[in-house]
C-alpha cells in the first residue's frame, strides 16, 4: 500500500453511510479504494458493522461477504493492545483504540460524542465533509 499522509479510522456509521445514501462517505470510502487514504480497522469494529448490516439493515450473507471483501482489501487490520474508556460508549472507546494503536491522525465519525472530543491523543475527529475539506488543503 502506498504511503500517504492521511491515517485514518472511519468509523462504522460513516461505512454504514457510504453504503446505504453515498454522498460524503462514499467519496472517503472511495479515496481508501484508490489508495489516496491509509484506512485502519479492527476485528471488533469489522464484526460490529457486519452485526448492524444483517441485523439492522438485512444485508444478504453475498453482500457481506462484499463488505467484508472491501474492509479486507482496503482497510490495514490492527489489534489493539490497551483498552480506553475515554467516552460513554463501550463501541466509541473501540474506535479511539483502533486509532491510537495504527498512530492515525484521523477519525471519520458522524457520532456526537466522538465529535464532542474534537481531538484524542493527537488524533483529530471530525465528521466526513470536514474531512474532504482537510484533504482538499
Amino acid at each position: 500500500m502506498e504511503k500517504n499522509p492521511y491515517k485514518i479510522v472511519v468509523d462504522t456509521n460513516v461505512f454504514i453511510s457510504s453504503l446505504l445514501f453515498g454522498g460524503k462517505p462514499r467519496t472517503i470510502i472511495k479515496l481508501i479504494q484508490e489508495n489516496k487514504l491509509t484506512a485502519f480497522t479492527t476485528p471488533m469494529l469489522i464484526g460490529e458493522l457486519l452485526d448492524i448490516l444483517t441485523k439492522k439493515f438485512k444485508f444478504t450473507s453475498d453482500k457481506i461477504t462484499l463488505v467484508e471483501e472491501v474492509i479486507k482489501e482496503n482497510f490495514v487490520i490492527v489489534h489493539p493492545s490497551q483498552t480506553l474508556h475515554a467516552v460513554r460508549d463501550e463501541d466509541d472507546n473501540r474506535v479511539l483504540e483502533a486509532a491510537i494503536e495504527a498512530e492515525c491522525n484521523y477519525v471519520v465519525t458522524g457520532d456526537k460524542d466522538l465529535l464532542d472530543l474534537h481531538t484524542f491523543k493527537n488524533v483529530v475527529i471530525v465528521k466526513p465533509e470536514e474531512f474532504l475539506l482537510i484533504m482538499q488543503n
